[in-house]
Formats: C-alpha cells, structure tokens, sequence
C-alpha cells in the first residue's frame, strides 16, 4: 500500500500565498515564517487554537521589543485572515492577540539652505565623471525621493528615452513610475555621457555589479563634509524625507505622495505631516468657509447685583 501523502502545512501554504499574490520579499517571508512556526511550537496547532490560547502569547512574548511584538502579532493576524479566506476557520480568533503601541521615530530634517549648499557644490563639480554622478545621484534621491537600494540598482532599462518618468521596482517588486524633474533629467542625461560603457546599471561600480548602499552613503557624507555640513545629518534616507517634506510644504496631496514614495500604507507617509503643522493651520484658516469670517464679539450682559 502507497503510503499516504502527508498533509500540507497551512503556515507553508500562507507564505506562498503572500509571495505569489501580494509580492512579498524573501526576508518578510523568512520573518513571517519564523514568526509563525514559534507561536505554533508555544501553543500548538494555530489551526484549531482558541482565542484563550492566543491570548497566552502575551506572557510568552512579553520580553520582546515593541516592533517584535507588533511584527509577530501581524503575522498571525494575516494568517487568520488568510485561514478564513480558505474556508479553513469559520472565526477570527486575533482579536485577543496583544496590540503594542509603536511610536514611529520622527525623520531627521534638511532645511532648503542645507540642500541648497549641497546642490551648489556639487553642480560645480559635475565637470568631472565622478562629479557628474554625484550630481545625478543627489538629484534623483531629493527630487524623486527614490530608496537608497531603488537608486543604486535602477538598470538602463528603467531609464526612457523621451518620457520624463523612470519605473521603478520597489520593497516586495512592487513597480511605479516617477517622475524626473528637468534639472534631474538633465543631470541624469550629463552622467549617461560620461558613463563608462558596457552593464546594465546606471550607476555602475568599478568592481562590477552596481554601486553598493554603503558607497552611497559614504559619497554623500562626503560631499556634505565639504559642503560645510554636518555629515552625520546627511543620509540617502534623509534626503527622501527632505523630498517628501518639503512637497508637502508645497502643497503636494498626502496620497500622491504615499504613491511617489512607494509606501503601501498610507500611515507610512502620514509621518511627514508632522513637519508642516504650521502650513496645516495656516490652510484651515485661509481655506475652510469659517476661517476668516470675523467672530462676532460675546454680548454684554448685565449681571445682578450680588447680594449679601
């Protein structure tokens, strides 16, 4: 007799659905994953577990970090969701899993003077192979608030021709087009010149590949050192939040920059209205039908005299 097929694990079948239809990266997998086959080995089969048992994992998980806790959580969340989804549970039991609070750590900040000094020096030395990359490279991170990993992979094939858009293929291959200002495209144009031939990488590396995260890095903190800047306030990932801050001091709609910048979700770029409180007020004020209608001044009114 054929021995009997062994029984498919759910946590599997999850993880591939995640891969297959939503695009998530191997690492999240790997996260999930881990997550996941933890809090079955603390409680047993999630399948059929109670919402007595998944409100156990408290105390198991009480010693981890807030964004531990609030990863593993979110896994088992989607997969309850996923189990439901399959007909698999007729219930949700996540609601009793714990719910930590995670402060979203503000963006350190560039002023329009230290981005001005930036750009200055490197639009005088864009004479230079080197220097022209350096211009192209700073363009495209604060005037398209591209990923440090979207800009230094962005293949040849990314870049057209005659539309001012490049594609890009961000966190979980998830693909967008962004638009490329015309002092970047022409930056961009200056540095494709000067580019040694041959790969497919707009920004090759001299050892092969294309350039790394940390050579990156390294330029920039480079370039705001003889800027005379601070080089540790200067970062790819600083000089997205100067692209998403100060679009939003220009007026930008929240939602089209959640879409310019990648973010699945929408609270990712609510960060960044934390910075234009005051433009916020100012717009109420000036937009909203009541703003500036002049308040009529509280009535007289006479009191009686009080009486001992």
């Amino acid at each position: 007799m054929a021995p009997a097929a062994a029984a498919h694990d759910p946590i599997d079948e999850f993880l591939a659905m995640l891969a297959a239809e939503r695009g998530a990266a191997a690492n999240t997998l790997a996260a999930y994953g881990r997550d996941l086959r933890s809090a079955r080995a603390e409680i047993g089969d999630l399948v059929s577990a109670d919402s007595d048992a998944i409100a156990s994992l408290a105390e198991a998980w009480r010693d981890l970090a807030p964004s531990s806790l609030a990863r593993k959580s979110s896994a088992l969340r989607q997969f309850y969701g996923f189990l439901a989804d399959e007909g698999l549970r007729s219930d949700d039991p996540s609601a009793a899993l714990p719910r930590p609070r995670i402060r979203r750590p503000l963006p350190r900040l560039l002023g329009h003077g230290e981005i001005a000094a930036l750009f200055t020096l490197a639009e005088n030395e864009a004479a230079t192979g080197e220097g022209a990359r350096m211009l192209a490279l700073l363009e495209l991170l604060y005037g398209s608030g591209l990923r440090a990993t979207e800009l230094v992979s962005l293949p040849l094939a990314a870049v057209p021709r005659d539309a001012p858009f490049l594609m890009i293929t961000g966190k979980g291959g998830q693909q967008r087009m962004v638009p490329v200002s015309a002092r970047a495209g022409t930056a961009l144009v200056r540095w494709l010149a000067l580019r040694p031939k041959g790969g497919r990488w707009v920004f090759p590396s001299p050892r092969g590949g294309h350039l790394t995260r940390v050579r990156l890095f390294q330029l920039l903190r480079d370039l705001a050192l003889r800027a005379g800047l601070d080089p540790e306030k200067v970062s790819p990932h600083v000089l997205r939040h100067a692209f998403a801050t100060h679009l939003l001091e220009g007026g930008a709609d929240l939602r089209v920059l959640q879409t310019l910048l990648g973010h699945a979700d929408i609270a990712t770029t609510q960060i960044y209205t934390h910075v234009d409180a005051a433009r916020l007020v100012a717009l109420v004020n000036s937009r909203h039908p009541l703003g500036n209608k002049p308040q009529n001044p509280a009535p007289e009114v006479d009191l009686p005299a009080s009486q001992s």
